[in-house]
């Protein structure tokens, strides 16, 4: 028969077999617990698809492109290339072009991958054949401008505008080269292409932002000569209001899942 010594001799082990147990479960139980509260950083934490940031954009390209041409035909008298005539209607085609093809024509080729309901490579061609057509307006509308300074005598690349406008195409050019390289050129292999991705992304909303930032920059010209603020001021204005809202629009509808 055993002891009375014996058997707390035994219980006294099993307390300390039993010990650590009992302090790692004290440990462990917070970090769970706090593992399961911690919210995930996500595009779904949101809680909305890109859909009506679409559908959004779309509204806002009509407003802009109707408040474009109304500027453009009614108050500026329309657009001419001749040299006799008006100077200014040379000097029109500027921000018309511009505003339809690095402001309208970029926002669609951005949100292309949002809209366009096929197959990726669809898409592709899409954003790509979009960017095309941006860059084709944006050379119009800047021969337009160095042809407006050349037939007037004034000198070019003076004002903060153009010189991020300048940059702005010349990134814009060489954005879409190094893309052709790396998406489209058979040899690139995929490696490159996975890793050249995220940073086409960031630069290509880069340059859509300094293409909204010269836009806006570029009508504030036309506001100033006013003394009396006619109605023509108000329609650049509220053209300058649908840029910008256009633009942030744009890159939530990037940002944003694209499940619909």
């Amino acid at each position: 028969m055993p002891s009375r010594g014996g058997n707390a001799q035994a219980q006294a082990q099993v307390q300390r077999q039993r010990q650590p147990a009992v302090v790692v479960v004290a440990v462990a139980e917070p970090a769970r617990r706090r593992r399961a509260t911690m919210p995930v950083k996500s595009s779904a934490s949101f809680r909305m698809t890109a859909l009506p940031m679409v559908v959004a954009a779309q509204l806002l390209t009509a407003a802009v492109l109707v408040l474009v041409l109304v500027w453009a035909l009614h108050f500026r008298g329309g657009v001419s290339w001749e040299r006799t005539s008006n100077p200014f209607l040379v000097y029109t085609a500027h921000p018309l072009f511009m505003v339809i093809g690095f402001v309208i024509c970029t926002g669609e080729a951005v949100m292309a991958y949002r809209i366009v309901l096929g197959p990726r490579p669809a898409k592709k061609m899409v954003h790509l054949l979009l960017h095309l057509v941006a860059m084709a307006f944006a050379a119009v509308g800047l021969y337009a401008a160095f042809k407006y300074h050349h037939d007037t005598g004034l000198p070019d690349l003076r004002s903060l505008h153009s010189w991020i406008g300048i940059a702005t195409i010349a990134l814009y050019a060489l954005q879409w080269l190094v893309a052709f390289v790396y998406f489209l050129f058979p040899g690139a292999a995929m490696t490159m292409r996975a890793d050249y991705a995220p940073w086409h992304i960031f630069f290509g909303i880069v340059i859509f932002l300094m293409a909204i930032l010269t836009a806006e920059t570029g009508l504030a010209k036309f506001v100033f000569p006013f003394n009396d603020y006619p109605s023509e001021a108000f329609v650049i204005n509220f053209t300058g209001l649908a840029i910008l809202m256009f633009g942030v629009v744009v890159i939530l509808a990037v940002i944003l899942p694209s499940r619909y």
